[in-house]
């Protein structure tokens, strides 16, 4: 018999995407709703203890404790940037991967309140994600001092270090997950011209440069060097607006823009370093459908279940940039090769041992010889959202929630 499913409460957006294929995802299983703690209220400085009181959801069981993603508001954006001003009221940095690191050009808790909704524009990301730590930090105390009984799913440390693409890569290559080989090893370049040193130096001509905390390809760059002419080319989902008496402005600019300027991608490599950023080898992906294509790979507790293949014709492969979705099998891959890209998917998040979920980003070479290796470029907390992607006959929210029944959640 299944035993009885845990109490969830579930931090997110109501009302969004996730939030309703959870809530959908339970009713269809029978299962009670989750009880919803809107991220927008605990960064207007509720308690979690308030908001639990206010909804009148006393668990009477060891509840399970859930995640989203604050993304997709503005208004969040705001606050979290706020929460990491140097003068905000919060300053538990203990989850930081790197806290030790200054963010550039610190805005006041006062300053930073006042942004304007501006799409697409990335406003200050290192603050954002020092804000978004220290909310991750005092949603841990809250619940341990409120609900010490209470389980993770992903534990909020653990999706800190995921958050943090510098950390996350660490974290795999100590626990023999195959990974690109980083540039610079243990002395990372900081800026273009080192970038550009180590590259040379280095013979790795073509490399990915990904803004640290970055999601939806944003603040990535597919960079590639001549060592011959020194000539450049980058394709990245950054754009810039050049202004004369002030500082240019990045954003994401929602499709893939292609730079040879040796000025303007000076200018946006070393924005994108002085928030915090990571380059690694570019991998030469498999081929499918005349592109080439990576695999994003659900794991939960241990087993391999959804995958897609994306497909695109550019380096950059997220779905929404137009690239194409295939199931691995469409896209070439022979029983066994998806086999070991289960296994290096399952490894990956073996690297988190307080998380139960995770979306993982597998790179299959193109292979030498005929023999395809998978890499693991990627690791999101948050990257189960798949549409159309069945396994067991189950959409990912459902077969998440019937795993979660059928086993004992991790602890805190």
């Amino acid at each position: 018999m299944m035993p009885a499913a845990r109490p969830l409460i579930l931090l997110c957006s109501p009302g969004d995407k996730r939030s309703a294929g959870i809530q959908q995802a339970r009713s269809r299983l029978g299962l009670p709703p989750a009880l919803l703690i809107p991220y927008h209220e605990l960064l207007q400085g509720a308690s979690l203890g308030e908001l639990l009181e206010q909804h009148m959801r006393a668990a009477q069981a060891v509840p399970l404790l859930r995640l989203e993603s604050p993304g997709g508001s503005f208004e969040a954006e705001r606050a979290l940037i706020a929460l990491g001003a140097p003068d905000a009221e919060e300053q538990d940095d203990s989850l930081h991967p790197f806290a030790q690191q200054r963010d550039p050009y610190p805005l006041s808790a006062r300053v930073a309140g006042r942004l304007k909704d501006m799409p697409g524009v990335l406003h200050h990301p290192s603050q954002w994600f020092r804000g978004y730590c220290r909310l991750l930090a005092r949603v841990q105390r809250e619940a341990a001092a409120l609900l010490p009984a209470a389980r993770w799913q992903n534990h909020p440390g653990d999706i800190a270090a995921m958050t943090d693409k510098r950390r996350t890569q660490q974290l795999l290559a100590a626990a023999g997950v195959p990974v690109p080989r980083p540039l610079g090893g243990s002395q990372p370049p900081d800026g273009y011209e080192s970038l550009r040193e180590r590259m040379l130096t280095e013979r790795m001509h073509r490399v990915f440069i990904k803004l640290a905390y970055g999601s939806a390809a944003s603040g990535v760059i597919a960079y590639q060097v001549n060592p011959a002419t020194g000539a450049e080319l980058a394709v990245t989902t950054i754009g810039v607006e050049q202004y004369v008496t002030r500082p240019p402005v990045y954003y994401n600019a929602g499709k893939l823009r292609r730079y040879t300027d040796p000025a303007v991608l000076k200018g946006i490599i070393n924005w994108l370093y002085s928030h915090g950023a990571y380059a690694e080898q570019w991998i030469p992906k498999a081929g499918a459908a005349g592109g080439s294509f990576d695999i994003r790979q659900l794991v939960v507790l241990g087993e391999a279940g959804h995958s897609v293949a994306r497909v695109s014709t550019t380096p950059i492969t997220n779905l929404h940039l137009r690239s194409r979705r295939m199931t691995p099998l469409e896209a070439g891959l022979t029983e066994a090769e998806q086999e070991q890209v289960r296994r290096t998917a399952v490894q990956a998040l073996t690297a988190f041992p307080r998380s139960a979920v995770a979306g993982i980003d597998v790179l299959v070479s193109s292979g030498s010889g005929g023999v395809k290796r998978t890499y693991v470029a990627d690791v999101n907390p948050f990257g189960d959202l798949l549409y159309d992607v069945k396994y067991e006959g189950l959409g990912t929210y459902e077969w998440e929630m019937k795993k979660l029944m059928e086993y004992r959640i991790i602890s805190t």
